[in-house]
């Protein structure tokens, strides 16, 4: 079986049916497996999963504060801003872009840190990025971890469900994934230490580095605006971390075939181009599918991309070396030139008035 078949866990009702189709689960088997897999009691091998959902409801009390004693029109907008754009485009810029896709590299391990650290760390960069290796292989086809045919909760609880790493890869295998993730500067195990914890980050590492991540940042906002706005910004943190994972099935078209003319190009999948997801944090998902190495994939005038500028001023300043941008390619492959048409004039004679005068006439 290939490697892109066999990298993740397969669930327990399958990725196929016996007819070879995408297995539906029942909304029970799904959340019987979600509970399964986030049960470290059960299985410390479940330690990634558990850690990801953990941080979700850490976050959740922060929420509660701010809503219901901190509460300001300021605070509000401040968490939207920063949930929506700031988080939005740090996860297209960080685990999209450059984690999965290498669409740009950067000068030196320190400006690949102060990316990776620019927010609220939530999400585990191996969680990520396997996964949607995966997902570009295999789009809206059994295998595909968040394939919106499946139902909104297929996809909603993916994270846990269906991206994490095959625990019995062979050693091979799991050299593979180390490919797929040295790139990150993510700490990771060896083959030995990935057979006792099931995954490619090694826990002590991972669980330090979202210590210190939360720290940092507490600090600087309390500083900034006292215990209000660390409060909001935490918050609306663990708001985008839920939302986030309702994305894959929404820019799928829901399951259903949603594409349009003259705005989704590619049709290998069902990805759509969304506005909203597209403004806040630069992700035109059936641009993206078209060309996904690409540090832009914001192409037409209106299609803002804060991802791909972030790329591009930090290129200037030298901290990214080399960028890959499709721009050219996609107007070429796409976008037609308009036909030029040359207008001349000639002479010729009016009966009704017995003069000369000059009509036009397309060349």
């Amino acid at each position: 079986m290939a490697f892109i078949h066999e990298v993740l866990q397969e669930p327990s009702y399958g990725w196929k049916n016996a007819d070879g189709e995408l297995s539906k689960p029942t909304p029970k088997q799904i959340f019987s497996e979600f509970f399964s897999r986030l049960n470290v009691f059960k299985d410390k091998k479940n330690w990634l999963s558990f850690m990801s959902w953990g941080m979700v409801l850490f976050l959740a009390p922060f929420l509660f504060l701010f809503v219901f004693k901190y509460f300001s029109v300021t605070g509000l907008i401040i968490a939207f801003v920063y949930s929506m754009m700031v988080m939005g485009t740090h996860g297209t810029i960080w685990y999209h872009r450059y984690c999965t896709h290498g669409a740009f590299k950067f000068r030196n391990n320190f400006w690949r840190f102060f990316t990776q650290n620019l927010t609220l760390k939530i999400i585990p960069e191996e969680i990520y990025a396997i996964s949607h290796h995966v997902h570009h292989a295999l789009s809206d086809t059994p295998g595909d971890p968040y394939n919106a045919q499946g139902g909104f909760l297929y996809c909603f609880l993916a994270d846990a469900n269906h991206q994490p790493v095959n625990r019995n890869l062979d050693e091979k295998g799991y050299n593979r994934c180390l490919t797929l993730m040295k790139h990150t500067g993510v700490t990771c195990n060896t083959y030995a230490q990935y057979k006792k914890w099931g995954s490619v980050a090694n826990p002590f590492h991972m669980v330090l580095g979202v210590v210190a991540n939360w720290a940092f940042w507490f600090t600087v906002f309390y500083l900034l605006g006292g215990p209000g706005l660390a409060c909001a910004i935490f918050g609306a943190a663990g708001f985008w971390a839920v939302g986030v994972r309702t994305f894959n099935y929404e820019g799928h078209g829901k399951g259903e075939d949603k594409r349009r003319d003259g705005i989704d190009h590619n049709r290998k999948d069902m990805s759509v181009n969304q506005l909203w997801p597209g403004i806040v944090a630069g992700e035109w998902h059936n641009n993206h599918h078209l060309y996904p190495k690409s540090a832009r994939s914001g192409f037409k005038p209106h299609q803002v991309d804060s991802a791909w500028y972030y790329i591009k001023f930090m290129s200037m300043i030298g901290a990214v070396s080399h960028y890959h941008d499709s721009k050219k390619q996609f107007y070429k492959d796409y976008i037609k030139e308009p036909v030029k048409v040359s207008v001349a004039s000639k002479p010729v004679f009016c009966p009704t008035t017995g003069k000369q005068i000059f009509a036009t006439e397309v060349i």
